[in-house]
């Protein structure tokens, strides 16, 4: 990552609890969908998984209830669909693994690792930026900070 991107994003870390209360109504949401369609249902979740933050300009349902956002940090903009599966890959995989009963030693072999491994990211790295959040140079922010903050100027000549 970028030292001087990371360094100029104007946003402050999230809160540690909302995050975690969103990322944890976002696997619900994802255990109920893959619970509940017969075969197709770990697929779902997956894909549930890897769209969500595209689905409200930068918020999956459970960032929509606890408040935060999913934005680029140099542009401001609202995470879309390409940066959601860019960050949510990791998670995306974990789930499949876990889904399917075939591949539970995978899920404890690489998916918890791979969910521990995030939890750390964003727990320990200054702006709470996780792999996913590297990968699709994002950020996640209170949503109140990104509404009380002035547009970016474009850069003059």
């Amino acid at each position: 990552m970028d030292e001087e991107r990371r360094e100029g994003s104007p946003y402050p870390k999230a809160d540690l609890t909302l995050r975690g209360l969103a990322r944890l109504a976002d696997f619900t949401i994802a255990f109920g969908v893959a619970t509940s369609f017969a075969g197709v249902g770990p697929l779902v979740a997956a894909f549930y998984l890897l769209v969500a933050d595209g689905l409200f300009h930068g918020q999956s349902p459970g960032k929509k209830i606890f408040g935060v956002k999913a934005v680029d940090p140099v542009t401001r903009a609202p995470a879309g669909f390409q940066e959601s599966m860019l960050r949510n890959a990791p998670f995306a995989l974990a789930a499949l693994f876990w889904a399917l009963p075939l591949l539970w030693p995978v899920f404890f072999v690489v998916g918890l690792p791979i969910i521990a491994y995030e939890a750390w990211r964003v727990w320990d790295e200054p702006l709470g930026r996780r792999l996913g959040d590297a990968f699709a140079d994002t950020q996640v922010v209170d949503a109140k900070v990104v509404a009380g903050l002035p547009e970016p100027t474009a850069p003059t000549s």
